[in-house]
């Protein structure tokens, strides 16, 4: 199959047509993204949630493929207001809401939201004919450098008390929901947190409270590494097995961003200029860490980076466009000399880098060029971004 995980696109050829630095979306990638998670996750309906990259081209290709989606803000549902997907498609899952948040979803038509806490649920009772509710589960993961139970959920112990808080509230309960953090390196705490749910659901419903859905989030890992293609029905495995064994009539959903994502965009950029400086060569690149590499110091991910041009390796720097001295993509990274106009290619750059890049110095983005290596692999769309 085409697609970004297993072809060389000619950089120099798209860059000597639209310039540089350029960001390449393939949408044959979050074809076959999309499609490996949904065979590695049966009867799990996927949610992509938005953040990581809430490009056009990719939600239309996810719409596509009969996709849901997880919204978190009121831009996000302007989003899906302006592609016409069905509010019945979406949930917003952000735990922590102002008022007029939950009464813009709900004048789109979202109807789904989460809580995690008691000032949530009151919020949500002045909409109680209207909306359902989850309530977010706590399960700290320290193996992942994002762990987003620091931020968000309740502990397990608290989710009853909350569950009938929003009872007599008048809320429908809907279901429960966690998120064990992103790019995690094992099943394990998914496992973890779904069999303490099934005995959270056990419990509800010995309190004649019905949980209908169990959303276990994302945080289905890619491989920056090698820039290659995750196993991800193997890392499922472990998930779907207990899955199995969560009480009958509970529908499963779940939040994927980064799998998706991430490995449907390469980054192009080209050297500027060159110096030696403290004895190693430095390369000033036209993309950094305020733009595309964004992701390097919110997200925590380290890009797979490399040139074409062959030579003598030296230990170099490569800089940003900026005049901020924490603009440095990479120290100490093994490369030939390489020369003004020589580009360096990023690969795995979907996630958390054109939707993390700002507009610091006024220096432009990154322009977006729109492949499908699938379907057109002759046609190329653009679109500038300001």
């Amino acid at each position: 199959m085409n697609n970004l995980l297993n072809t060389e696109l000619n950089y120099q050829d798209l860059v000597s047509k639209y310039g540089s630095p350029l960001l390449v979306l393939d949408k044959a990638t979050v074809r076959h993204q999309y499609r490996a998670l949904k065979s590695a996750l049966p009867g799990v309906t996927l949610h992509y949630a938005l953040k990581p990259l809430p490009h056009d081209a990719l939600i239309d290709v996810l719409e596509e493929e009969g996709a849901c989606f997880d919204l978190a803000s009121n831009g996000e549902v302007d989003i899906m207001i302006r592609h016409g997907i069905d509010p019945d498609k979406c949930i917003h899952t952000h735990p922590i809401k102002k008022m007029n948040d939950i009464a813009y979803a709900l004048n789109y038509g979202c109807r789904i939201f989460v809580a995690d806490n008691v000032c949530e649920l009151e919020k949500l009772a002045a909409f109680k004919d209207q909306v359902k509710v989850m309530i977010r589960v706590s399960f700290p993961n320290p193996e992942t450098k994002v762990d987003l139970s620091k931020k968000f959920g309740a502990l397990p112990e608290e989710v009853l008390p909350l569950l009938q808080t929003a009872v007599s509230l008048g809320i429908e309960v809907y279901g429960l929901s966690f998120h064990v953090g992103s790019q995690v390196k094992t099943s394990k705490r998914h496992v973890e947190a779904v069999n303490a749910c099934s005995e959270i659901i056990s419990e509800a419903r010995r309190n004649n409270i019905n949980i209908n859905v169990l959303d276990i989030g994302g945080g289905f890992p890619v491989d920056y590494e090698n820039a290659g293609e995750t196993d991800i029905r193997e890392f499922c495995k472990p998930i779907v097995e207990a899955l199995s064994n969560i009480p009958d009539n509970i529908r499963v959903i779940a939040e994927p961003g980064r799998f998706i994502a991430a490995p449907s965009m390469v980054g192009i950029c080209s050297v500027t200029g060159k110096s030696m400086r403290f004895g190693k060569p430095w390369y000033y690149l036209d993309d950094g860490v305020y733009c595309s590499y964004s992701g390097q110091i919110f997200d925590h991910v380290v890009y797979p980076k490399f040139t074409q041009k062959i030579g003598a390796i030296n230990f170099s720097v490569l800089a940003g466009p900026t005049c901020d001295s924490i603009d440095i993509i990479a120290e100490d990274i093994p490369l030939p000399e390489l020369d003004v106009g020589d580009l360096i290619i990023g690969k795995m750059m979907g996630a958390y880098t054109i939707a993390t890049a700002t507009d610091f110095n006024f220096i432009p983005r990154a322009k977006i060029v729109e492949v499908d290596l699938e379907r057109e692999p002759l046609s190329i769309n653009i679109e500038m971004v300001a």
